[in-house]
């Protein structure tokens, strides 16, 4: 007999609200995402000196331009994005993820991953998809860590920069989130 575990739980909740989130908001094409993911970044390094001087460095940037997530108690994440190596689409990748606790709200955001080694890059594709906080290590870049940041500081695989945050999205809870390739 099998017994489901909490695992089971937020993989069936991830792919339940992944599918919900995917049919109702990501119908656009490959050429609609790459534009958005572009002008994103874009934007990203032209207000954030870090993340510009990453940009210089890293070996590729994986850019989620837009990501929704809502909650009330049981919780739910989706959003599609490119990775970038150079100035070529390498892939396409989806994230999605679940989350349980005492939540509530509803939020719109983007997030680019700076992937400063082949490792990391390699590690999106590996195994099902790529866990935050499983494999390389995913250091979240906020003001203060931005203001002590320069290329010659940089150590670690992987940089996340989270923008444009809109909405309201408030609580404590335990979350997962998997990054997937598009095939």
């Amino acid at each position: 007999m099998l017994i489901p575990t909490f695992r089971h739980f937020i993989a069936l909740l991830s792919l339940t609200l992944a599918t919900a989130f995917g049919s109702m908001a990501y119908a656009q094409s490959h050429a609609e995402l790459e534009r958005e993911s572009r002008a994103a970044l874009k934007n990203l390094i032209a207000q954030n000196q870090t993340a510009k001087d990453l940009n210089a460095k890293a070996v590729a940037v994986l850019i989620f331009p837009d990501v929704k997530k809502a909650g009330f108690i049981i919780g739910g994440q989706y959003g599609e994005g490119v990775l970038l190596r150079g100035d070529k689409v390498a892939a396409f990748y989806n994230t999605g993820g679940a989350s349980v606790g005492l939540q509530a709200g509803a939020q719109q955001y983007g997030y680019a991953l700076f992937l400063m080694t082949e490792e990391a890059v390699k590690a999106l594709d590996a195994a099902d998809g790529f866990e935050i906080g499983v494999g390389p290590s995913v250091v979240v870049v906020d003001q203060g860590y931005a203001k002590s940041t320069t290329t010659t500081t940089v150590k670690d695989n992987i940089y996340a920069f989270i923008f444009d945050q809109k909405g309201l999205m408030a609580g404590l809870g335990i979350q997962g989130n998997k990054i997937t390739k598009i095939k």
